[in-house]
């Protein structure tokens, strides 16, 4: 990879900026139509014992997602803060590289992926849909 002007560097920036911003958007639509799903699910299948093993299965896939977001969201903040910098001196396009000098081994990567399942923000509205089914 070439070095880039500091004029150039900031501009490959802000177009990363953008295009993980975009990605960023579209893990929370995707997300969201998980829970969608879910309620469409409950109300179509009332009582139907598989619902009992896809609930949680797209609860944690909607975990999986939160996790993959986050990552985003951390790089979107570090581009941030290399736009604030009068003349950025890192790369742009350093999402993958980056998160894979940190990544975790499979079993924190899992303990990662229930982490981000559990956020109340991600959990709602699967414990009340189970505890829905329950009493059906």
């Amino acid at each position: 990879m070439t070095a880039l002007a500091d004029p150039d560097r900031a501009q490959a920036l802000g177009q990363e900026w953008q295009a993980l911003f975009r990605a960023h958007e579209c893990y929370e639509f995707g997300a969201l139509a998980l829970k969608l799903s879910a309620l469409v699910l409950c109300g179509l299948a009332w009582g139907a014992s598989w619902l009992w093993v896809l609930l949680p299965l797209l609860w944690l896939q909607e975990g999986v997602l939160k996790t993959f977001q986050s990552r985003l969201s951390d790089r979107l903040l570090r581009v941030e803060q290399l736009l604030r910098e009068p003349a950025p001196t890192a790369a742009a396009f350093q999402l993958h590289s980056e998160w894979l000098k940190q990544r975790p081994g499979s079993v924190a990567l899992m303990l990662e992926y229930l982490k981000s399942a559990l956020r109340p923000t991600v959990a709602l509205p699967y414990p009340v849909l189970l505890l829905a089914l329950a009493f059906v």
